[in-house]
């Protein structure tokens, strides 16, 4: 039986590491969303797997990390980010996460749609679409 004396001491550590967890989650989806809000394709490339499938426009394919960096970028270049609305956040499953935002440009809106996946307990993107809004 735990002495009464230790039952504060342990409600704050199950405290402190149940909403340790909660962050991480909230944290690995606000990362990607500043990454699209700035336009910063290297950061986000830094969160690809290996290969990504893009949706971009009308263009779609499989890609290495490296070719959809630079095609991200490129994105970002005709595209100039300068503020997004979360439209949609799944966030309960464990292994999964998905998201859509509206991305307002210099060149007007988007819609944009992004997976996740959990692999070695770190999340990375699995595909991007980008859509005329």
């Amino acid at each position: 039986m735990i002495k009464s004396h230790c039952l504060p001491a342990v409600l704050v550590f199950l405290f402190v590491l149940i909403s340790t967890g909660f962050t991480y989650d909230t944290d690995v989806t606000d990362e990607i969303n500043t990454y699209i809000r700035t336009g910063n394709a290297r950061e986000l490339a830094n969160r690809f797997t290996q290969t990504v499938q893009l949706t971009i426009l009308d263009e779609e394919d499989i890609y290495s990390k490296a070719q959809a960096e630079i095609i991200m970028k490129d994105f970002f270049a005709k595209h100039s980010p300068k503020s997004i609305k979360v439209i949609h956040s799944l966030t309960s499953n464990p292994l999964y996460r998905f998201n859509v935002l509206i991305l307002s440009t210099a060149n007007g809106n988007f819609r944009v749609s992004y997976s996740m996946k959990s692999a070695n307990g770190k999340f990375n993107v699995t595909e991007i679409r980008v859509e005329s809004n």
